[in-house]
């Protein structure tokens, strides 16, 4: 489905076939074929990108640490600092001669002000069942995503900055400022670790956003519904690295499987997928624009959506709601972001079936509470769409 940060999939630039390889071409029907690639790439674009790139590393890799170091900041330190955030914009429009101080402002405002609220949000619900401001957040972000409310403050075919710039500030506000538990944005490798047995002691029953634990405040409360009655809080269990990465693979490709069937038969008697050749056209250089693809849709578009619905939107459900609930209304939630895609009007097919694969997503995060996991059904679906489809 679309992408969250949309620098791939729904949004790949529509390049003539006549720039491609002429292995690639000339198996391809039709005037225009999507890659993913990002147009006005220029020195100036990629070190924007670059710097935008380096949050989301640093948070997958050792979130566990960089909020330890940011907790122990002055509150004012702590809470100015993302206005840093300002700086890609600052690069790509002064670079395209579109600089206005109004964006400025909002790009550095506006991450200050999510880590106010957050930092609030995390001293008013130390037990995190989900505060007001969390709400507003994510309300906020996701409508300025979907609805491209800032986009106009970038160039053509740059855009996609934009919501990577969006994603780091829930990143540093969520991680570091609010440290939620359960997000299970961790995909760092944890050499020489042993798989866990799944027994965890009372003082460890906290989970984890990085590869030790995010811990929250202790609570009586039992994680996962309104009332506390069904599960323990949930712990990202320390694993070897072989052992982490064949988990989400083996989950992620399970829900896949139990996702194709529905989805394939409802979107063909729903006439909203329609079967073509593929780009793989039995070449090379097809092998290597689809496995080019497939990485892309991973990092840039299935990893942002999972990390928003997934890990921030259905784990903050799952302490009010429970877990069923919390899958539901974040399915439909995720659905019905597809509201405006590949449509003048309210496209309710494509909402339709973003909800359907937005279970099966659900469901391969909740399992161990992995964005990994969720990723990979994410990503296969979206390749194969785009791929055949």
């Amino acid at each position: 489905m679309s992408g969250f940060p949309r620098i791939v999939g729904s949004r790949c630039l529509h390049t003539r076939r006549e720039n491609l390889p002429a292995s690639v071409r000339g198996e391809l029907r039709g005037e225009e074929v999507n890659i993913v690639v990002m147009q006005n790439v220029t020195p100036v674009a990629m070190a924007a990108l670059g710097l935008e790139l380096v949050p989301a590393v640093v948070f997958g890799l050792a979130a566990e640490r960089v909020a330890r170091s940011v907790q122990r900041w002055p509150v004012p330190v702590r809470v100015g600092l993302p206005a840093l955030f300002v700086f890609p914009y600052v690069l790509v429009a002064c670079a395209q001669g579109i600089f206005l101080w109004k964006w400025f402002a909002l790009y550095a405002g506006l991450p200050v002000v999510v880590a106010w609220l957050l930092d609030r949000a995390a001293a008013a619900d130390p037990e995190q069942r989900g505060n007001w401001r969390d709400g507003m957040i994510l309300l906020t972000l996701g409508l300025a995503v979907d609805l491209r409310w800032f986009e106009s403050a970038w160039p053509a075919g740059l855009r996609a900055l934009n919501e990577l710039l969006l994603v780091d500030v829930g990143l540093y506000g969520f991680l570091a400022i609010r440290r939620l538990s359960g997000t299970g944005f961790d995909f760092c490798p944890h050499w020489g670790r042993k798989a866990s047995s799944g027994k965890t002691s009372d003082s460890s029953a906290t989970d984890t956003s990085g590869p030790e634990g995010l811990r929250a405040a202790p609570s009586e409360h039992r994680y996962g519904t309104a009332e506390g009655r069904a599960l323990p809080e949930p712990t990202n269990l320390p694993q070897s690295t072989k052992a982490a990465a064949f988990s989400d693979w083996k989950i992620g490709l399970r829900e896949l499987l139990f996702l194709t069937p529905p989805v394939l038969i409802l979107g063909l008697a729903l006439g909203f997928i329609h079967p073509h050749r593929s780009l793989l056209a039995g070449n090379l250089a097809g092998v290597g624009w689809a496995a080019l693809r497939w990485v892309g849709i991973f990092f840039f578009t299935a990893v942002p959506e999972e990390l928003f619905f997934r890990a921030w939107v259905q784990n903050l459900l799952e302490r009010r709601v429970g877990r069923r609930a919390a899958l539901g209304i974040a399915s439909v939630v995720f659905g019905l972001s597809h509201f405006n895609k590949r449509s003048a009007h309210f496209n309710w097919r494509y909402v339709l079936l973003a909800t359907i694969a937005g279970i099966f997503y659900g469901r391969a995060w909740r399992e161990q509470r992995r964005v990994p996991a969720s990723a990979i059904t994410h990503t296969c679906v979206d390749w194969i769409w785009s791929m055949w489809f």
